[in-house]
């Protein structure tokens, strides 16, 4: 599924220098050449949206795996967090020998692909759920581990933010690709919020605001 209005609200952003995440259903060959061109870095989430590409990566880190990682040149990084009496052990793998991959070359910028393995404790059972990625990041497992977990911080407090801020649940678009469309531009649209930082008001204060006073909308989305 193409989603096309993720390219045209890249074209807004600063990206030198910045590591772009983005969840499965962004994870298009468009996407990738504009982040890169742009300067920027990405590391994208890795669904069955992707077909082949998504199968050759899980069918090798399933073969890694199987090895132990002998004779597999990769990066490994390790976490773990305890917190009310919930444990999660995050591991993560990384792999920048690509001659394998017949789709890398169209993927501009590809560099490594990506494994987070996610083992949770929380007293009665234990599940472990795996997730994978392509990236233009050089082999370093810690900075890998870093944008992925950063990725997934910000989305586990966004359902909130979205709906207080824009009323997301209340949303009733429901045709051809609509839904996903709106849901990006949601999603850029509160990250800009949140980077504006002049206006000492809530997120919905700053929205109205914005589409009250078409000078602070430029400083919303072109900065200072």
């Amino acid at each position: 599924m193409r989603i096309p209005a993720i390219p045209e609200l890249l074209k807004l952003l600063e990206l030198k220098g910045c590591i772009v995440t983005i969840d499965a259903m962004g994870c298009q060959k468009e996407i990738a050449e504009r982040i890169i061109d742009q300067g920027g870095d990405y590391v994208l989430a890795l669904k069955g949206n992707q077909g082949q590409l998504h199968e050759d990566v899980v069918q090798f880190f399933e073969y890694a795996e199987a090895k132990d990682f002998k004779g597999v040149p990769h990066g490994f990084h390790e976490t773990l967090d305890a917190d009310h009496g919930r444990i999660e052990i995050r591991r993560y793998w990384t792999v920048d020998r690509l001659d394998w991959l017949e789709d890398k070359a169209q993927w501009k910028g590809l560099n490594l692909i990506g494994m987070l393995e996610s083992e949770r404790d929380t007293g009665e059972k234990v599940t472990v759920e795996r997730r994978y990625y392509i990236s233009s990041l050089d082999n370093q497992a810690a900075c890998f581990a870093q944008a992925v977990r950063g990725h997934w911080g910000i989305e586990n407090s966004l359902p909130w933010s979205l709906d207080v801020t824009f009323k997301e649940d209340a949303c009733r678009i429901r045709q051809g690709q609509a839904a996903e469309n709106f849901a990006v531009l949601r999603h850029m649209a509160l990250s800009l919020l949140q980077q504006e930082k002049t206006t000492k008001v809530g997120l919905k204060a700053k929205r109205f605001k914005a589409a009250l006073d078409t000078q602070y909308l430029t400083k919303v989305l072109i900065g200072n």
